[in-house]
């Protein structure tokens, strides 16, 4: 049976029975957590092992864990983090030093909870107007340095048995309104987001797993968001040059408008792999379900070259790499 393509997020710390029989009964790709989920670790061990045993397969597990506003596991089940673009600044020229060790540890609290994916690194290129909510989760304000500390947040995390998924393809700095809320756009011609916006995209293209932007471009087009837009999809494949397995940003987002459904039958029939949906809210992920289909033979080849890059990580000794971190920010 071909999984259906879609990312799906349980309501609350336990599976429902309800819940248990739709996963099993639609097999979607794969499951992401929220704060909503976590408890406890063997509560967090035990829906990783519930989600994955509805599918019947060692099914990928996600989760966003960036640090600063965005993490979803806290204290005292993880480090808390501050948020990315503060720590570049402090470590400075040793930020992809700093960041490498960072993202490694991450990966070893997330892979001891079951999760195998995190949606990081974040390789939108900071501007002077990037909207708050996302202008402090980037690594830098120009591509050279943001492709850099995202090289090696991504060595971090597959160094550790996680699978990175950079975002937000082709590039959410310019948008200046929260894509929760509205849809952005830019203007920028095709030379400036050649420039900056598209480089560290093309210079990660191998990274084995993407999520799309919200966002319109209107140099490429017009009318429909990076996520619908086929032609920027086409763009993402042929000129970036991003080969992995493409996944949209949460469809329930109010950038996006129309039913859960309408929303993820165009994101699949521009080129997109995979609908995320977030809110665990069930009639919609029915909806989402019943219009993004099964995965397509291409999605499906992509998805499995990913997971087999979940390699079991070499025993490490967490302490010994947070202290070399928090030497690298004290300049030592």
């Amino acid at each position: 049976m071909t999984a259906t393509a879609a990312i799906f997020a349980p309501r609350g710390e336990k599976l429902t029975g309800v819940e248990r029989q739709f996963f099993r009964d639609v097999d979607p790709w794969g499951f992401i957590l929220f704060a909503r989920n976590i408890g406890d670790a063997a509560q967090i061990r035990a829906l990783c092992d519930d989600l994955r045993a509805t599918v019947g397969r060692d099914a990928a597990i996600l989760i966003d864990q960036e640090g600063g506003r965005v993490q979803r596991i806290l204290p005292p089940l993880a480090r808390r983090w501050r948020p990315p673009l503060t720590d570049v600044a402090r470590l400075g020229a040793r930020a992809p030093e700093g960041m490498y060790l960072r993202a490694r540890i991450m990966a070893e609290e997330l892979r001891g909870f079951g999760i195998d994916v995190n949606c990081i690194p974040t390789l939108d290129v900071a501007g002077e107007g990037t909207h708050e909510f996302l202008r402090n989760r980037c690594y830098g304000e120009t591509p050279d340095q943001v492709t850099d500390v995202g090289r090696a947040v991504v060595r971090g995390l597959l160094d550790g048995g996680v699978l990175p998924v950079m975002k937000h393809i082709p590039g959410h700095g310019r948008g200046r309104v929260d894509s929760h809320l509205e849809l952005p756009h830019t203007r920028a011609s095709v030379h400036e987001l050649r420039a900056v916006d598209w480089v560290p995209f093309a210079a990660l293209s191998d990274v084995p797993m993407g999520m799309t932007a919200h966002m319109i471009f209107e140099a490429v087009d017009p009318h429909f968001p990076a996520t619908q837009s086929g032609a920027m999809i086409n763009l993402i494949r042929e000129e970036i040059g991003f080969a992995g397995l493409l996944m949209t940003d949460d469809i329930s987002m109010q950038a996006l408008s129309g039913t859960p459904g309408d929303r993820a039958k165009a994101a699949i029939a521009a080129g997109c792999d995979l609908v995320l949906h977030c809110n665990g809210y069930l009639d919609e992920m029915r909806d989402v379900a019943d219009n993004a289909g099964p995965m397509s033979e291409g999605a499906s080849l992509r998805g499995r070259a990913a997971l087999a890059l979940r390699q079991p990580a070499g025993e490490v000794d967490t302490e010994a790499l947070d202290a070399q971190f928090e030497a690298l920010l004290a300049g030592r």
